[in-house]
């Protein structure tokens, strides 16, 4: 997988260019400014990024508009977007779309290695990540139908889904059977109205749906 990278603090970029080569990934750009980083973005050998919502030359949100413009050229481009803190705003917007192959993850998760390379595989494939407490930031404005239908327990459930977890890992969270878990799912996949597919593709657009502004 090709990737661009986007981190205008150049230990941390330098980490991060090691931590993923390290895990299979090649950084085809490593950038530390809007210009160069949307220089990059044009090139059609990349496949992915990796993205700091906020770089140079005004630190704000340069980041996060580069990767909505991208996906925007580039419908389902995967992009993990990094953030020192929950940027309600900035999720909402990027999720806006309704796309999967996303990620929106505070810049500590990269501090467990093997959770932050899980995230970008996953967003790879097509899935969607974002931090619990992105999550929860963006979970806490919802209250629409057919999300009104969720029972809490489910309201719990498609939060873990969210993260990007397995139904093994949401079972051993909450302290339920895998049964249990899938029960859960089965019963949020038919209150939103999600028709038959493969399960993965309902988990994502579960998570969309309830994320979607």
């Amino acid at each position: 997988m090709r990737l661009v990278l986007a981190e205008d603090h150049a230990l941390l970029r330098a980490g991060l260019i090691e931590l993923l080569e390290g895990n299979g990934f090649t950084v085809l750009h490593a950038v530390d400014n809007l210009p160069d980083l949307e220089r990059a973005l044009g090139d059609p050998s990349v496949e992915a990024a990796v993205l700091d919502v906020r770089l140079p030359p005004s630190q704000t949100d340069e980041g996060l508009r580069a990767a909505i413009a991208v996906r925007e050229r580039r419908p389902g481009f995967p992009v993990v977007v990094l953030s020192q803190y929950v940027e309600q705003l900035y999720a909402r917007e990027l999720l806006a779309s309704g796309a999967a192959a996303v990620g929106y993850l505070l810049k500590d998760r990269v501090s467990d290695v093997a959770e932050f390379v899980d995230g970008v595989r996953r967003v790879a494939a097509g899935g969607t990540v974002l931090d619990a407490e992105v999550v929860a930031a963006v979970m806490a404005r919802r209250r629409e139908e057919p999300l009104d239908r969720l029972t809490a327990r489910e309201r719990e459930v498609l939060a873990l889904m969210a993260e990007g977890r397995s139904n093994g890992a949401i079972a051993d969270r909450l302290g339920v059977t895998e049964k249990a878990v899938l029960k859960h799912v089965s019963s949020i996949f038919a209150k939103l109205d999600l028709a038959v597919d493969t399960d993965d593709h309902r988990r994502v657009r579960a998570v969309l749906a309830w994320l979607r502004v």
